[in-house]
């Protein structure tokens, strides 16, 4: 595929700077890799090195700096690159067919334009939404619903009685619907609670490889629409999750917790159960929640400050070996004092 930068220009929606008529762009890449014929992009702190990139062209917000080649200048450089991905690096297409090696249960119900590869299993009372993709070896168990147009990556288990939403994307080795972690201890042994829910996501949700959503002991455990999961992820049973979250990896949230919009949970971020967390909020990696949070916070640490008190911490930490070196050294003139009196 070759495009002009003009043509690009337009389907970026975009104003274009330093036209090279002659200039065709057959690819995209990062700013490193790009060649002559390709089209990058930089966003701040990047910005400032774009112009030591090989690239042809590049992608730049309205107010970044002038270079010496073509500039597509849009809003969301990061989006733009992102569509660009899309135009020359098109997925390839599934066929639309449902293969003879799966097995689909006869009274599952199955829409238009609906891909199931080879060994892939949909049980009883199943619902498949048009235009969605099953791969090889996802499970589809008893009377869960799927919406259009999903992708289900092989390996993805989707438990009984789970509804997911439409163009949701579950990665592989994910589990939706997994027993809740239950336990009820008598005399030392611990006994299993039936954990008798389900799991719903909302619509545009992604979650990651190997990513682990419990079922809710009695009702939903819930996660809203634009969330998505990074891989090694776990929810736990009855969590309720708003929309437009973002959980990168290893993050690990247990039981009964509601979350709001918006919020971010940076690696490694964990909180306790049974709390309930606002909106718009960034947990840095490795921040242990220990209570209710609010709206608007940046928090690290454990347990949980504003990211500005764990800063002034961290560096007061940093000088603890000079502090100490200095202690010693006080406690060894003092006794000197002593002996001399």
């Amino acid at each position: 595929m070759e495009k002009t930068l003009q043509e690009l220009a337009a389907f970026l929606h975009g104003t274009l700077e330093n036209d090279d008529p002659g200039l065709r762009i057959t690819g995209v890449n990062g700013l490193v890799e790009a060649g002559p014929t390709e089209i990058s992009f930089a966003i701040p702190p990047y910005v400032e090195f774009c112009h030591k990139s090989r690239a042809g062209a590049m992608i730049l917000a309205p107010g970044d700096r002038k270079l010496d080649r073509p500039v597509i200048r849009v809003e969301n450089p990061k989006q733009a690159f992102a569509e660009l991905l899309e135009l020359f690096r098109p997925q390839e297409e599934v066929a639309r067919v449902i293969s003879p090696l799966a097995y689909v249960a006869e009274d599952a119900k199955v829409g238009a334009n609906v891909a199931i590869q080879a060994f892939a299993v949909v049980e009883s009372g199943a619902e498949i939404g048009d235009g969605t993709v099953i791969f090889s070896h996802a499970y589809i168990g008893r009377h869960v619903k799927v919406g259009k147009d999903c992708v289900i990556y092989p390996n993805a288990t989707v438990r009984e009685s789970c509804v997911i939403g439409n163009r949701d994307i579950l990665q592989s080795g994910c589990v939706i619907g997994g027993d809740g972690f239950g336990f009820v201890t008598n005399n030392g042994k611990h006994n299993k609670v039936q954990q008798t829910g389900n799991v719903v996501l909302g619509d545009d949700v992604e979650i990651g490889c190997n990513s682990c959503i419990d079922r809710a002991t009695v009702g939903s455990t819930v996660v809203g629409n634009g969330t998505k999961l990074d891989n090694l992820v776990h929810l736990g049973h009855n969590d309720v999750v708003g929309e437009n979250n973002l959980f990168v990896a290893m993050v690990g949230i247990p039981g009964s917790v509601t979350i709001g919009n918006n919020n971010t949970f940076g690696g490694q971020a964990a909180t306790v159960g049974h709390i309930t967390i606002g909106s718009n909020n960034t947990m840095a990696g490795r921040c242990g929640v220990i209570s209710d949070v609010g709206d608007n916070q940046v928090l690290a640490g454990f347990p949980h400050m504003s990211h500005v008190e764990w800063l002034r911490q961290q560096s007061k930490l940093r000088k603890l070996n000079e502090l100490m070196k200095t202690v010693k050294a006080l406690q060894k003139e003092i006794a000197e004092l002593k002996q001399n009196k």
